[in-house]
């Protein structure tokens, strides 16, 4: 469990980049301080004399050598490094492991080893495997199909966030492992070899797949191939088949057999392609199934009614279409793919997030898809492409350029300008005078290259640059133009927000309370005023059960499918110290009752309000200060206003 706690303390420094105090770090992984301190101390040990953790007056943060931590293998005498050699063990002899010998080279008593054995148990579940314990030996009975299943849990295990990590695959299939350093050149192969086929590659989906590729062919070389797979012709290329066996011979010296080469090139097929080319609706159509684009049609035009979307066009309804029925297929050999961007989506963005569970929802009810985080947030990535394209030009600032009139000057500057700031504000105008009357320029920002008058207003929206544009000139405006609309953004949500809090609905102390229990609690609050029914309690501890509302560290955000609140109000609920949250902890739970009459509020509460609980300094004030609601609410305006 320590070296668990120190890869979580590891992982949350490395992602952040910024200095954390030990209390804020404790609430986060719901420890003490002192523990934060030992966790610290241990994982500076892993990199000696370097250092993996920074300390300072103002708490740690990631240091030079953290990454290094991250992938140092554990001592071998660790119950998590037991369970895996154990594991490995097993599933390399047909014919089971003496439980006695295994113990003793393993260095530990029996009882120690038995305790291995339940916890051997424990990884079973959903891989059709059993532990089977004789006497003096036991056995794992299952298909090779199940056992590589295992052996690809406990891959990702070892992986740090879902990432490929070659040392981790390598620990996993053991240092003796077929084409142990060949994994790298194979990928580079495939990718080549793929991409001269004409097909999009998705590097998140191609790391997993070689995985399975270097856990077939080590298989293979131990005599264990996969028993022979269905034919699939929706999910096939005689090509990739192809490629697949020779990239094997080369690099492992393993020739694959028909089974093997049907299962991984439904693999390749499902999860690393998809057409090239400028219409990818003609070359998509061929193989699309009419019900899964029937489906996903229906689905994704009641998800832009829902959340006021523009994602009901053609070309984002047939590429995700290809990629739910490439889900289909992978669904049917539990063959799911790891995304490492699942974390950091929900967090920055979780409206589209939630954009995608609904979409993800629809799919589940209508396709029997199960739900898992990392492909709901294949979906999300979508929905965000889908967005960025169609982003509106009204989300540009206004700007004027002050450059008093010399030769061309004033063109050169507004040309640069566009140049290199271009998507992020548009010139509007631009005054040549030495003395413009600058209290008539109401754009966003003014770029001038002279002071402005003593009367003007020197707030954030006035930028002195240089005639001829820096790149330190583009970066002050960059930040300035950041900081506006960060301002703006806020300012519409504190307006919004205080019309949405409910008063009575505030409970500080969540002790011993899990999820559910906190949002019965939470939801009496506001049903006591008429807001919500008990339906809408219920349907909002199903939408959790479909992906946590976790969105932050800090932050939870339940609330229901479906906008049927008489009117849109927010319970609080304030945990210090923090409660276990999906596979996270949190300190803020804001429970939001949406009515259909504010559906423009979802994405402003969504985007804005996540993003204030996204920064530690202000959840440690909000939540050390925020006593009852009164209080709570002046320090969020407090936070907001800046």
């Amino acid at each position: 469990m320590t070296r668990a706690k120190q890869d979580r303390l590891l992982a949350l420094l490395a992602r952040d980049g910024e200095w954390a105090t030990a209390a804020t770090l404790a609430d986060a992984l719901g420890v003490t301080p002192r523990s934060i301190r030992s966790y610290v101390t241990g994982a500076n040990a892993r990199v000696s004399p370097g250092v993996a953790i920074e300390s300072g007056p103002s708490g740690y943060r990631a240091g030079s050598d953290a990454a290094t931590a991250l992938r140092a293998e554990a001592d071998a005498g660790t119950p998590r490094d037991r369970l895996h050699t154990l594991v490995r063990q097993l599933l390399d002899s047909s014919d089971g492991i003496d439980v006695f010998d295994t113990a003793e080279r393993l260095h530990v008593s029996s009882a120690t080893f038995d305790a291995d054995l339940a916890r051997v148990r424990g990884l079973l579940g959903g891989t059709q495997l059993t532990l089977e314990r004789s006497a003096a030996r036991a056995r794992l009975r299952g298909t090779e199909a199940a056992q590589r299943r295992l052996l690809s849990r406990l891959a990702h295990d070892e992986m740090d966030a879902g990432s490929f990590d070659l040392a981790a695959l390598r620990r996993t299939l053991g240092e003796g492992s077929v084409g142990a350093n060949a994994f790298g050149p194979f990928k580079t192969d495939l990718v080549a070899r793929l991409g001269a086929l004409g097909w999009y590659v998705n590097e998140f989906g191609i790391s997993d797949v070689v995985m399975h590729i270097a856990i077939a062919a080590d298989r293979v070389s131990r005599d264990r191939p996969l028993e022979s797979a269905a034919e699939d012709g929706r999910a096939s290329h005689p090509g990739v088949a192809e490629i697949l066996d020779e990239l094997a011979e080369r690099h492992f010296g393993v020739r694959l057999g028909g089974g093997d080469l049907k299962h991984l090139t439904t693999l390749v097929l499902t999860r690393v392609v998809a057409p090239g080319g400028a219409a990818p609706q003609d070359q998509a159509r061929a193989s699309l199934e009419p019900e899964v684009e029937h489906v996903v049609r229906e689905v994704v035009g009641e998800a832009a009614s829902e959340f006021l979307v523009d994602i009901a066009d053609e070309d984002f309804i047939v590429r995700l279409a290809l990629h739910v029925q490439n889900l289909l297929h992978r669904s049917r050999e539990q063959a799911w793919s790891r995304n490492p961007l699942t974390r950091s989506l929900k967090s920055t963005y979780p409206m589209i997030f939630e954009v995608a569970v609904f979409i993800a929802n629809g799919l589940h009810e209508r396709l029997g898809i199960p739900l898992l985080d990392d492909e709901i947030a294949y979906i999300a990535m979508h929905v965000g492409g889908r967005l960025e394209r169609s982003r509106r030009a009204d989300q540009l600032l206004t700007a004027t350029i002050v450059c008093p009139g010399y030769y061309e000057l004033h063109e050169l500057l507004r040309s640069s300008v566009d140049r290199s700031l271009g998507q992020a504000i548009e010139v509007v105008g631009v005054e040549t005078r030495v003395d413009p009357d600058w209290s008539s320029i109401d754009t966003d920002l003014v770029l001038t290259t002279i002071d402005p008058a003593a009367a003007a207003d020197r707030g954030e929206r006035i930028v002195r640059i240089q005639p001829f544009l820096t790149e330190s000139d583009v970066e002050r405006v960059q930040a300035a133009a950041g900081r506006i609309r960060r301002a703006r953004r806020l300012t519409r949500l504190r307006s919004e927000l205080e019309g949405y809090f409910e008063p009575s609905a505030f409970l500080r102390g969540l002790d011993g309370l899990d999820e559910e229990a906190v949002i019965r609690r939470l939801g009496a609050l506001l049903t006591a005023q008429g807001v919500i029914d008990d339906d809408y309690v219920t349907r909002t501890i199903q939408r959790e059960r479909l992906s946590s509302t976790g969105f932050t560290d800090a932050l939870a955000v339940p609330h229901a499918l479906g906008m049927t609140a008489t009117r849109t109000a927010i319970a609080i609920g304030i945990a210090d110290p923090s409660i276990a949250w999906g596979e996270g902890r949190v300190q803020v739970v804001a429970m939001v009752a949406f009515s259909e009459n504010d559906r423009e509020a979802f994405q402003t509460v969504f985007e804005q309000f996540v993003e204030v609980f996204s920064e530690r300094d202000s959840v440690q004030r909000i939540v050390r200060r925020g006593t009852d609601f009164a209080a709570f609410l002046d320090e969020l305006v407090a936070v907001i206003d800046g």
